[in-house]
């Protein structure tokens, strides 16, 4: 008879795949931190100009960039209809962008876009975050359903297609 003890599997992660409806600005801020923490190859973001959701924070650029250092190939790609909250505001998000050029890019939107109000962050195409309008303070959080992502992340691509250079790590030209 075999003495050794039986060990049961691990438990498949509680409620994969999940959705939530978010009703507050802080709960949505919250919910981008818990996808962004799910990270493995790419973050999209379209947002009209990030000024609501704590990019600019310590913590969140933290997040950012140990995502950046410790996956390799990863990538952060942004889009906003409005550069200048950016540019005055998120020193932290901007010196980010200069550390991590090759990995990063923050594009404004294009005219074909720039009717875009729902806020979104996509993480690996699997994991999203979306605020129905820039004027509502609720929306939606999905983790691990690539299906209910699928029009997030078209949306997504067809924001960016639309894309011009936006901001710049860099100070060169000041």
């Amino acid at each position: 008879m075999d003495s050794s003890p039986i060990i049961d599997p691990l438990p498949a992660p509680p409620g994969l795949p999940r959705e939530a409806r978010l009703d507050s600005i802080g709960a949505l801020a919250a919910a981008q931190d818990d996808v962004l923490a799910l990270a493995k190859r790419h973050v999209k973001v379209f947002d009209v100009d990030l000024s609501w959701g704590g990019w600019h924070t310590a913590a969140r650029c933290d997040a950012l960039s140990a995502f950046l250092r410790g996956v390799p190939g990863a990538r952060v790609d942004i889009i906003v209809r409005d550069t200048r909250w950016i540019e005055a505001t998120a020193a932290r998000l901007t010196a980010l962008l200069g550390r991590y050029a090759g990995a990063m890019t923050i594009y404004r939107t294009g005219d074909a876009a720039r009717a875009a109000m729902d806020p979104l962050v996509i993480v690996d195409d699997i994991h999203f975050v979306h605020r129905h309008h820039i004027d509502w303070p609720h929306g939606t959080l999905s983790i691990g359903s690539p299906e209910r992502a699928k029009p997030f992340v078209e949306r997504f691509s067809e924001i960016w297609a639309t894309g011009e250079p936006g901001v710049s790590g860099s100070v060169l030209g000041l």
